[in-house]
């Protein structure tokens, strides 16, 4: 047996393990442990150890747990209720108020954690009850917490954005940038879908009570301000900061943290017990992505030096594909691993094989990054294996069904495809951005 084609049994072995239930890094490092001293000897045990202190000493790694321990501090600080009540009153004059004002929500949310299941966990637990206790369609409410709860794995500061800069070895900052607008809209367009529909059919989405919306203007102002406009300053000035060069990511990252114990303290939501937790959660979710990217580097040198990666760029080389072609192909690859995989499994194993093709389509890695990140919104909304919509209904009433959960995320997933299609059709919403702040 040739070694690529060992290199071919490797990557088919090692789905295959996976998809028993096996730990996926711990059955990386083994297997490219297995296979490397089949290639190079005892060569593979030092280069194991090389990684592993290269994953450690990586400077962009760095503000994962940073953001984590952010994320994990602002949902303890209990402020989410008390964000939805003021931007559900504060948009009482449009079609679906409450819709809009949770869609908000879930954006500022999933923006400030980046953790899905935390998001529409919270949300449904929050949001989902009072929208279905006002008359919302349990279908499109359903779909609103599924859909709004995914937006943090595209807008920034997005945790998937910096296992994908490190893996594509490009500016996090320039990927922030250029998911900017796109992030903004896909919100635009779930914002414009539910609007319409409540146009169309009132009946989806019945006007709150007037004792419930005639509030003082001042007392309207009052609520934003104190729940709001403290979260969106803080996320603004992490952002900011990093977008404009005053601060790396990771220095950003530590003064979003430091943030989010002062928000917690203001806010009176700072125990000893939420600490702990959010420390051990942070280490725990921290310590997985460093055991993935140890056993992702281990795993693709030594399918690199099987000849892996030849046998994958002849493979689509020999299709004769145009860059959209290809596009097209990369991206279906990466909707269908999302139904057995998780996201960060997907950008630290498989994307990586894509990223050599990319010069040979003239494919700009900004572009393909971003569209990976659209996409990947798509593998929490997929039914069957559509996990946004799983935690959802762990915290749903019970008569509510999975089926109609299914049913009120389908029109949103059409959605993100709109926006992919929209990124391949005008490139420019995604470089316009990077290019007007760091130049071509």
């Amino acid at each position: 047996m040739t070694d690529p084609q060992v290199a071919v049994m490797m990557m088919g072995l090692f789905i295959f393990i996976i998809l028993l239930g096996f730990p996926v890094a711990f059955t990386l490092m083994a297997m490219g442990v297995i296979f490397g001293y089949y290639a190079m000897g005892d060569i593979i045990f030092q280069l194991l150890v090389q990684n592993t202190y290269d994953v450690m000493a990586n400077e962009v790694l760095v503000a994962v747990p940073l953001f984590l321990f952010m994320g994990y501090i602002v949902e303890r600080a209990n402020i989410i209720n008390r964000l939805f009540h003021s931007l559900n009153v504060a948009a009482r004059a449009i079609p679906a108020p409450m819709a809009v004002a949770a869609l908000a929500t879930c954006a500022m949310f999933a923006t400030a954690t980046g953790i899905v299941g935390a998001v529409v966990t919270l949300m449904g637990l929050l949001a989902f009850p009072v929208m279905l206790k006002a008359g919302y369609d349990t279908r499109l409410s359903a779909g609103v917490i599924c859909a709004g709860g995914c937006l943090g794995i595209l807008i920034p500061p997005s945790i998937m954005l910096i296992l994908y800069s490190a893996a594509a070895g490009i500016s996090v900052v320039k990927l922030y940038a250029g998911a900017l607008l796109p992030g903004f809209l896909l919100a635009g367009l779930y914002m414009v879908y539910v609007v319409a529909r409540a146009l169309i059919n009132p009946r989806l989405a019945p006007k709150l009570p007037k004792e419930q919306t005639d509030l003082p203007f001042l007392t309207i102002v009052f609520d934003l301000l104190t729940s709001f406009f403290p979260l969106a300053v803080l996320i603004l000035s992490v952002l900011g900061a990093i977008l404009f060069g005053l601060a790396t990511p990771s220095e950003a990252a530590a003064v979003g943290a430091l943030g989010g114990l002062v928000l917690a303290s203001a806010y009176r939501a700072l125990t000893w017990e939420r600490l702990k937790e959010a420390v051990f959660l942070t280490a725990r979710t921290s310590a997985m992505v460093c055991y993935l990217f140890i056993g992702s580097w281990t795993f693709s040198s030594v399918f690199s030096y099987l000849g892996g990666h030849h046998v994958v760029e002849e493979l689509v080389l020999g299709l004769d594909l145009s860059p959209v072609g290809f596009l097209i192909m990369a991206q279906l690859i990466i909707f269908l691993l999302g139904w057995p995989l998780e996201w960060t499994e997907i950008i630290i194993i498989f994307v990586p094989i894509f990223l050599p093709l990319l010069p040979h389509f003239e494919i700009d890695p900004l572009i393909f990054g971003v569209l990976v990140a659209l996409n990947l919104q798509t593998s929490f909304l997929t039914p069957p294996m559509a996990m946004a919509a799983y935690y959802l209904k762990g915290v749903a009433p019970p008569h509510i069904q999975l089926m109609d959960i299914f049913k009120g995320v389908m029109p949103f997933l059409s959605l993100v495809f709109v926006a992919m299609a929209a990124l391949y059709l005008y490139p420019e919403i995604v470089l316009w951005l990077p290019g007007y702040i760091y130049g071509r």
